[in-house]
């Protein structure tokens, strides 16, 4: 399936904007913060913190984000990606060396913004605080897969559609099975 030629555009200018604009050290600040939510790593310390000092809420919401979170993945990098095989946005593009430290695998979409979203968005239909507390890591590495090459800006929008529908699907699954039982 073959992205209008506008959008098409219009990706490839965020793109270059994103490589060249964003200063060297904001560069550095966003690549530190998506090493730590690289597997997940941030959103499960998270859910850790918010399971054992958020009481009874904090394992609520520690809960619906690790499932939205799972959600999310299953379908970005299981599914989306063995469908769509996007290219990466070419390396010449970039002014700098992370461009060299990226998968080989489909740039569409970007499970790390679609684990970032679905994870912040279950939490913060729980406990709006933890969930707001979440929301600036989770944009910072959204605009890190631009910054550093690895995807396009609909690569992230992808991501974040499904990570808001891997949310969305957590609240109420529960709810959707338990209607459908005999």
């Amino acid at each position: 399936m073959e992205m209008p030629a506008q959008l098409r555009r219009t990706d490839h200018r965020l793109t270059r904007q994103a490589a060249t604009r964003i200063p060297a050290e904001a560069g550095r600040v966003l690549s530190a913060v998506e090493e730590v939510a690289e597997s997940s790593k941030l959103w499960c310390g998270a859910a850790a913190v918010m399971a054992t000092a958020g009481g009874w809420r904090g394992r609520t919401a520690a809960a619906a984000g690790l499932t939205a979170l799972t959600l999310a993945q299953l379908v970005s990098n299981g599914v989306a990606k063995q469908l769509v095989g996007r290219q990466r946005p070419p390396k010449d593009w970039f002014p700098h060396d992370e461009v060299d430290d990226r998968p080989d695998s489909s740039s569409f979409p970007s499970g790390h913004t679609a684990a970032a979203v679905a994870f912040t968005a279950a939490v913060a239909a729980t406990w709006p605080l933890a969930g707001a507390a979440c929301a600036v890591p989770a944009v910072m590495v959204a605009t890190e897969r631009v910054q550093s090459g690895a995807h396009y800006p609909s690569d992230v929008a992808a991501g974040a559609v499904i990570g808001l529908a891997g949310a969305w699907l957590a609240r109420r699954a529960p709810r959707l099975l338990l209607r459908h039982l005999p």
